[in-house]
């Protein structure tokens, strides 16, 4: 067999016929120079039989230090002892070499060329890339920014089907599922209102102490009515009840849908052809629709009457009275704004929980992972909205 005619991964590239006869089947070695530029002789058998003993030998040779290949008396090379001549002489000297070798049989040139460059890969795949600090924080921000948008157009997509459900559902009254909106009532709406009566009236205590404490060093403390009722009509009602729907009723859409996600429950659910918008989404929306607005009203009467028992024991105040100047300086006008944005919030926090809740992939970890971003999320678009209206009515005069 000719030196152009045998294969590579069985001693590619081996000498001439009188060569071979003197050669077949010997062990590789290696010949070390220090002087000079550092020249390196390699001979006999480079393969995967002889790799350790080659290894062993090749410990002897300074890294970085040969100048000179000298692969002559070559006799069979394969991937293996390709490899071994690159880690020693490096794979950007050797593919140099290889390439300025006139007299390297084509095969055995390809065979550590190509060993060479898939070194040089790795090589640079190993080395990890030291980026700058301000890089880096640009690479956060940017992969931050990301997942908001990305979060964004899914919030609104998911908004765009629940909406679509609704509207080809309200016709249709056979479609509606008042069982499951009547109990999702019980749970969001009557089982809230103690926490929700309980916050609001001490939330109007403290405005009502905070508001005297101020007031009564200008001899105007009688406008703590006014503060309590002005607060709790157009704020702090609808924003209190909404940040705790959010964290009560939100992760609870998320924890039940993500629960059913985990246990394949909804894939069953559409393997027999049912809509889960229809069957799981629209009858927790429709229910928070209802309950949030008159968890607010509730809100907003218990809010009122904590600043008025402060203002009865503290300001002598009679509750009465506190009634007589609520009705004489605000009008309805305030009662309707906060009440407008309870349907807003309702909407936005059932939506953001069922959306959580289908984003589960399947195990406690994710779903308690989705949990905690639902009621993150509707703490923050609530907030949001909250500020945008307040600008709004602001701006109108409202």
């Amino acid at each position: 067999m000719t030196k152009a005619d045998s294969p590579v991964g069985d001693g590619a590239g081996a000498p001439p016929a009188g060569d071979l006869d003197r050669q077949a089947g010997q062990p590789g070695t290696l010949d070390w120079d220090a002087s000079g530029p550092g020249r390196l002789a390699v001979r006999g058998d480079w393969t995967l039989a002889h790799h350790a003993r080659l290894r062993a030998q090749l410990g002897r040779v300074p890294q970085g230090k040969v100048g000179v290949l000298a692969l002559q008396d070559l006799a069979a090379i394969d991937t293996a002892g390709a490899a071994l001549l690159a880690e020693a002489v490096g794979p950007d000297k050797l593919a140099q070499w290889v390439d300025a070798d006139p007299h390297l049989d084509p095969a055995r040139r390809a065979l550590l060329g190509t060993v060479a460059r898939a070194a040089t890969v790795v090589a640079e795949a190993a080395v990890p890339r030291r980026e700058g600090a301000c890089r880096e924080l640009l690479g956060r921000i940017g992969r931050a920014a990301e997942v908001v948008w990305n979060h964004v157009i899914s919030l609104f997509g998911f908004i765009g089907l629940t909406l679509q459900a609704l509207v080809a559902t309200a016709f249709r009254p056979r479609r509606w599922r008042l069982t499951a909106t009547v109990a999702q009532i019980d749970q969001t709406g009557l089982d809230a209102v103690p926490i929700i009566a309980l916050l609001t009236f001490m939330v109007g205590a403290v405005v009502a102490f905070l508001g005297a404490t101020v007031l009564r060093e200008f001899g105007a403390t009688l406008y703590t009515v006014d503060l309590v009722g002005f607060a709790f009509l157009r704020e702090f009602a609808v924003l209190l009840t909404a940040i705790l729907m959010a964290g009560r009723t939100a992760s609870a859409f998320t924890a039940q849908i993500g629960s059913m996600k985990a246990n394949e429950e909804i894939d069953a659910i559409r393997a027999q052809g049912l809509d889960p918008i229809n069957l799981l989404v629209l009858p927790r929306v429709m229910a928070l629709l209802i309950s949030l607005p008159l968890l607010t009203f509730l809100a907003m009467l218990t809010g009122i009457a904590g600043g008025m028992a402060v203002c009865a024991v503290s300001l002598d105040i009679p509750p009465a009275m506190f009634l007589g100047i609520l009705r004489e300086n605000l009008g309805v006008g305030h009662f309707l704004v906060g009440m407008v944005k309870a349907p807003v919030f309702a909407f936005v926090i059932a939506v953001i929980g069922c959306l959580e809740g289908f984003k589960v992939s399947g195990s406690a970890q994710s779903v308690g992972e989705h949990t905690t971003s639902s009621v993150v999320q509707c703490i923050f678009v609530v907030i949001l909205l909250d500020a945008l209206a307040a600008l709004f009515f602001m701006e109108m005069g409202w």
